[in-house]
């Protein structure tokens, strides 16, 4: 954390309206956390600095993400992600964030929970079909807790020889151990497979049964989440490895209209059509696919401006998904 006298001048230049001298100290704030190698939160900070000295707005999706793949050893076992999504970007159910706001809140006050012979919760299975926001979620957590984001690349941790993959697995949780992080697991069955599956080798069971003492042995500061589509595959043990276990389920029409909305106020856009009736239109797609829909819109507005009806291109996009739905390109839904 920032020094003492670097935050009081913040206070101080911020309450005082001092803006240039507010901007100079931010910046030596962000310095000094980039020396102590709190590369997530200077990112974050360097990202608010840019956006307050330019005036900008918009959303967080249309900037540039910072994604990091290693090239060779452990760190090509992962790609390291600076999580950008929030979790006040999301349309949650609300059991749903307050698990979150509670896993958050026991990782930032781990120091209180350990006083009194506690650890913060940090195994986390997401449940749910593709395009539900599991993963936006899992980088949302490492967004709130300003960590690294590390997403497991199954094509370099699983190898083609005898005990390859379970050495493979040891050195990225030895490496994730080195400072807290979020780590992703993202069809998660394809490790933590049911060992009792007559079809799979032993060489499957015993990267399973490597896979949950590394689980076991992961200190609360890393974050591991798990997300999968099909969690009656997963092998019983695995599943009991996770101290919270949350299903996304598909979004109602009321979700849908909640995100359009959120868009629109983030964007300072507006489709020219009430978010609840593009719900209406579009009811039955997923968040990933109603996000590609909304960026479709905005992007046409950008390259249109500063003519053309926003209404027009809205109408334009959603003729040509509902075209696709009825091809078979995307899922088909009922009524809310």
């Amino acid at each position: 954390m920032a020094r003492a006298d670097l935050l009081c001048d913040l206070i101080k230049y911020g309450l005082s309206h001092d803006d240039k001298r507010f901007l100079q100290t931010a910046e030596a704030a962000c310095a000094e956390e980039r020396d102590k190698q709190h590369t997530v939160l200077a990112d974050r900070m360097e990202k608010l600095i840019r956006t307050a000295s330019a005036g900008t707005k918009g959303w967080t999706a249309n900037a540039p993400t910072i994604v990091r793949a290693g090239t060779g050893g452990t760190q090509s076992l992962f790609i390291e992600k600076v999580p950008e999504r929030r979790i006040d970007d999301l349309v949650l159910p609300d059991h749903v964030r307050k698990l979150c706001d509670e896993v958050v809140e026991e990782q930032l006050r781990a120091d209180l929970l350990r006083s009194y012979d506690l650890e913060p919760r940090h195994r986390i299975l997401l449940v749910g079909v593709p395009g539900n926001g599991k993963t936006s979620l899992a980088e949302a957590i490492a967004e709130s807790l300003m960590v690294p984001f590390y997403t497991v690349r199954y094509d370099q941790l699983i190898g083609s020889y005898l005990g390859e993959t379970a050495s493979r697995l040891n050195q990225l949780f030895e490496y994730a151990r080195t400072r807290p992080c979020v780590l992703f697991f993202d069809e998660f069955e394809t490790l933590g497979k049911e060992r009792g599956d007559i079809h799979e080798t032993g060489e499957i069971k015993r990267v399973v049964g490597s896979l949950l003492l590394q689980i076991d042995a992961l200190p609360s500061y890393v974050v591991v989440i798990a997300a999968t589509n099909h969690d009656t595959l997963l092998d019983k043990a695995a599943w009991r490895r996770f101290q919270i276990r949350v299903e996304l389920p598909q979004p109602t029409r009321a979700n849908l209209s909640t995100w359009l909305a959120l868009f629109e106020r983030r964007c300072s856009f507006d489709f020219g059509i009430e978010p609840e009736t593009i719900a209406k239109r579009i009811y039955g797609c997923s968040f990933a696919e109603l996000e590609e829909v909304a960026l479709e819109i905005y992007r046409r507005y950008v390259l249109q401006l500063p003519g053309d009806s926003t209404k027009a291109i809205t109408n334009d996009v959603l003729r040509l998904w509902a075209k696709q739905r009825k091809q078979g390109a995307v899922p088909d839904g009922g009524d809310a």
